[in-house]
């Protein structure tokens, strides 16, 4: 198992770089730092001297990749390719462009905020999602199972922002059940902020994941070993919930784990529309501001969390089926 892991982690790295190498060329290439100092400072009449000494407070004053003028290693390391993307790998994402603040304790304050929203989104709806998609596939061929079709389909054709939007007006404007937006800064008396937009994730992502579980459970039960537990009388709970399910896992495990990222990064719908000081509405900020290098370390932190959720689905796989592994 160890060895497996190993391999994993070293595929992983040279992608990551190439990541990397990609986000510098995009944010130093056709976004030259220059063009950087001119959004950023917003002033038509702003000279050069006023832009340089803009680039040199934030080091992007530096050749790309290679500094002649200094000694190794400093040739190297005094460049912007390793002081601004090759710092990523060490998680120094440096301060903001905008406010000069540190990037990197911003992100350790955010990231309970999205978590305390996109974690009990997830668990919930996982349950519900899967506990749904065993009912409608046990009943598969019948009125029950068309209606489930048509109303998945529909909720998958609904775009999120009817669902904020709606969610808001009902619940917030109309019943006065919990707050249109905002959030307490203690997490532990923030559950009435919290309430809705849980609410709402869970309803707009229900139509897909219903319907993708449907499926998995279909081509599940209609296999040789359900045919062979239904014979030796077993519940039909029985035989959807512990065989069925059992030997479903792979596909929902590929599913659930490739959510691990949205957990960290937030949804940036949602918290941009609730006010949840969360990395999604961080990034919104930043964007909007056009703070390159929190959107710089955004990405690459995102591109981080997909990789690392690829290595678990491969490890989760060798769990469930150990077969894998030894193949």
């Amino acid at each position: 198992m160890f060895a497996y892991i190993l391999r994993r982690l070293l595929y992983a790295f040279p992608i990551l770089l190439g990541i990397n190498l990609l986000i510098f060329g995009l944010f130093f290439f056709v976004n030259t730092p220059e063009n950087m100092a001119r959004t950023i400072l917003g002033d038509k009449r702003l000279n050069q001297q006023q832009i340089e000494n803009w680039l040199r407070e934030h080091n992007y004053h530096l050749p790309a990749f290679y500094n002649s003028a200094e000694q190794v290693p400093g040739n190297l390391t005094q460049t912007i390719f390793w002081q601004k993307s090759m710092q990523l790998f060490l998680f120094d994402f440096g301060k903001s462009d905008t406010d000069n603040v540190s990037i990197g304790r911003e992100l350790l304050h955010r990231i309970p905020y999205s978590i305390c929203i996109t974690m009990p989104m997830f668990l919930i709806g996982l349950l519900l999602d899967l506990f749904i998609a065993m009912i409608v596939a046990f009943y598969r061929g019948t009125y029950i199972d068309y209606s489930a079709l048509v109303i998945c389909v529909v909720m998958m054709s609904i775009s999120a922002l009817f669902y904020i939007i709606g969610g808001q007006y009902i619940i917030a404007i109309r019943l006065k059940l919990a707050p249109v937006s905002g959030f307490d800064s203690q997490i532990l008396y923030s559950w009435k902020f919290m309430l809705m937009p849980i609410i709402i994730g869970i309803i707009s992502g229900m139509g897909a994941s219903i319907r993708y579980y449907r499926t998995i459970f279909l081509e599940e039960i209609n296999k040789d070993y359900i045919r062979t537990a239904r014979a030796k009388g077993l519940s039909e709970g029985s035989v959807l919930f512990k065989h069925a399910l059992r030997n479903a896992m792979i596909p929902i495990l590929t599913n659930v784990i490739v959510s691990i990222p949205f957990l960290i990064m937030g949804s940036m719908l949602l918290e941009n529309f609730f006010g949840i000081p969360g990395l999604g509405g961080y990034t919104i900020d930043a964007i909007a501001k056009q703070d390159f290098a929190v959107i710089r370390s955004m990405v690459f932190l995102g591109s981080v969390l997909n990789v690392a959720a690829l290595i678990l689905v491969d490890v989760s796989y060798t769990i469930v089926d150990p077969r894998i592994r030894l193949g």
